[in-house]
Order: structure tokens, then C-alpha cells, then sequence
């Protein structure tokens, strides 16, 4: 599986081009690519690429969402799009693209948040009348609150209980409804990322927990997803998919 690894210079990007060389769950390096990289040995753009590959990896920015899906579609290659942060627009163009080639789109490349969601859904529909919330704990760099992944978990609690609300933070005088399903974040430190799904009725409680230690066990999904998505047809894929 030749990989080129777009947004290489990047956080991630060079995590994932790291391990991409390094022959991580069997890839082979094809290029790398980064508009802002003055490497030589780097691409501006993916149209300057030559190295024939079997997928695309995209860590770079959710503005450059239509660059790389038109790349792929005209390479007839699979995408992963590890970016997350999309537009409505930008969702529309990933699902337009994956009508083409091959897509994979999650808002988090983690394993163990695929399972912890799975977890979630089977015990929010196993306990109806159980209390749900989620905390959420991040670095204090973090931006969006909350994070992408909290609202993962909690539409995937949704799946279960259709008629639940998603409810961000809680101040002043309210009431708790049944049906919510609270989100609370925590921005302190350098946590790379914690969330705990609390699932509690007036007898018991369960707690999911999931604590990433280091930001490459993203690029290992995003890696493990290549090589799944490679094989599939036409189609939108994501972390639930890798998982049956």
C-alpha cells in the first residue's frame, strides 16, 4: 500500500509520514505534501507529485477538503481525511467524492474511541432510563469546545435513543431532562484527550473511559484506515465501519 501523506509538515502530518516510512502496518512511503513545507524533498501540491500511490492520507486543513478529494477522484485513488472541522459545504463535497472513489471520514482516527462509542450505544440502550453524560478534557491550546469527538460519542448515543438532546455545558437555574444527554469540556495543561461517558440510573453507574497517551495513536488509525479503505468500493466509510 504506497501511501502519499498530504499536510506532512504538520503535527500530525509528520507523525503519520513517520510511521508511513517506517513500514507501519505495512505502508510504503510514496511522497509527501505540504503547501507551506520549503523541504525539497516535500511537494507544495499534490499535482506536483509524480510517485504513483494507492491512497491518500489528508492531515493538512479542512479548507483544503476540495483539492484533495479532486485530486483522488481524478487519480481514481482512495482518501482519508483525517481533517476534521468541516463546513456544510465541505461535507457535501467528501459525500459527493465518495459516490466516485473510495472515502474514509471520522471525526477521530482513534481505535479505542470506535470502541468506546460501540460500548456507549450498547449500554445507553440497555439502561433506557439511565442519566448519560459526557466530559471532555483537552489541552489548553484546543480551540472548539466540544470537542469533535464528545459529539462522536453523543450521536452515536443518539443512534440508541433517537428522541435524546444534545445539551453543551449547564449554567444558572435548569432543570435536567431525561432525554439529555450532557456534554461538558475542560481545557487545562497539555492533556492530549480524555473523555468519559457516564451512564447512571438511581441504583448504578457505568463509566467509559478513554485517555490517549500520545497523538500518534491518530495517525495509526489513519494508517489502519488506508489499508482498509484500499479494498472497498465506491462508498463513505468511517471508524465503525473498520471495526465489524
Amino acid at each position: 500500500m504506497k501511501v502519499i501523506v498530504h499536510g506532512a509538515k504538520g503535527h500530525m502530518g509528520q507523525i503519520t509520514t513517520d510511521l508511513v516510512k517506517k513500514g507501519y502496518d505495512g505502508a510504503i512511503f510514496a511522497a509527501a505534501v505540504d503547501a507551506f513545507s520549503e523541504d525539497k524533498d516535500v511537494y507544495k501540491s499534490l499535482n506536483d507529485v509524480t510517485e504513483k500511490a494507492d491512497v491518500v492520507i489528508d492531515f493538512s486543513h479542512h479548507s483544503a477538503t476540495k483539492a484533495v478529494c479532486d485530486y483522488c477522484k481524478e487519480k481514481n485513488i482512495p482518501v482519508v481525511i483525517a481533517t476534521t472541522g468541516q463546513n456544510e459545504e465541505e461535507k457535501k463535497i467528501i459525500e459527493e467524492t465518495s459516490k466516485t472513489i473510495p472515502v474514509f471520514f471520522s471525526a477521530n482516527m482513534s481505535i479505542g474511541i470506535a470502541v468506546l462509542a460501540s460500548f456507549a450505544k450498547q449500554a445507553a440502550a440497555m439502561m433506557k432510563d439511565a442519566d448519560i453524560e459526557i466530559v471532555e478534557v483537552h489541552h489548553n491550546r484546543k480551540l472548539d469546545a466540544p470537542s469533535g469527538t464528545a459529539l462522536l460519542l453523543a450521536e452515536e448515543i443518539k443512534e440508541s435513543r433517537p428522541e435524546a438532546r444534545i445539551v453543551c455545558g449547564r449554567n444558572g437555574q435548569q432543570k435536567r431532562d431525561q432525554n439529555d444527554i450532557g456534554i461538558n469540556s475542560v481545557r487545562m495543561g497539555n492533556v492530549v484527550g480524555i473523555h468519559e461517558v457516564y451512564i447512571s440510573s438511581p441504583t448504578q453507574t457505568i463509566t467509559l473511559k478513554h485517555e490517549a497517551h500520545d497523538r500518534a495513536l491518530f495517525s495509526e488509525g489513519a494508517i489502519k484506515a488506508a489499508e482498509f479503505v484500499v479494498t472497498k468500493p465506491a462508498g463513505l466509510y468511517n471508524m465503525k465501519d473498520l471495526l465489524v
